[in-house]
């Protein structure tokens, strides 16, 4: 071996050596990223102002992947979704399909086929679900949405469960079943893209 060559390695060796500690973890530039300090969920730290046992979300941000919603939870806003919210999803068939797999998770256990004769219904463990076509309640997209999102008499909102899309999903199945109901033909679906 020459002079050069066992120098080299010998520098190499000693480079790889002194970098290592005697736990050989080897130097710690940053520890603070190895090793952060660990909160318990609900204590009281220095870092979080105003005695507050967690830090809020920034005032004025919103989920990821929700959009605000403008009606407000009340006769009103009921009245006004009925009346001018739309279903913006397109009318394809794996759209329609989700909301019928949701549907069936959810909803048939109290509706049924939307004629309102559901299990439950039919063990009388729940009393007084209308069928989707009954002519005292005009159901909208919108009308339906918003019972789905806040819930309405005995039927608890489902925005824990549902995401936007899929409580739309399950609107346009809705509809579908309403208009099963009245004999109302359905329009074709629209090409995927």
């Amino acid at each position: 071996m020459s002079k050069f060559n066992f120098i080299l390695l010998a520098v190499l060796a000693f480079t790889v050596l002194s970098c290592a500690d005697k736990d050989g973890k080897g130097a710690q530039y940053f520890p603070n990223m190895m090793y952060s300090d660990a909160y318990e969920t609900y204590g009281e730290y220095d870092i979080f102002y105003d005695g507050q046992e967690a830090k809020l979300p920034v005032e004025g941000s919103i989920s990821r992947g929700w959009m605000p919603y403008e009606y407000e939870d009340n006769l009103d806003g009921y009245d006004a979704a009925k009346a001018d919210l739309k279903n913006p999803l397109d009318y394809t068939e794996k759209n329609m399909n989700k909301g019928a797999e949701l549907f069936n998770i959810y909803c048939a256990i109290c509706h049924g086929a939307g004629d309102g004769k559901g299990t439950l219904v039919q063990r009388e463990k729940i009393l007084g679900v209308p069928a989707f076509d009954d002519q005292g309640r005009a159901i909208t997209e919108g009308s339906v949405y918003h019972v789905i999102r806040y819930g309405l008499n005995t039927m608890g909102s489902y925005a824990s469960q549902l995401s936007q899309e899929e409580m739309w999903q399950v609107n346009m199945y809705v509809m579908k079943l309403k208009g099963d109901l009245e004999g109302k033909e359905q329009p074709p679906f629209e090409k995927e893209q």
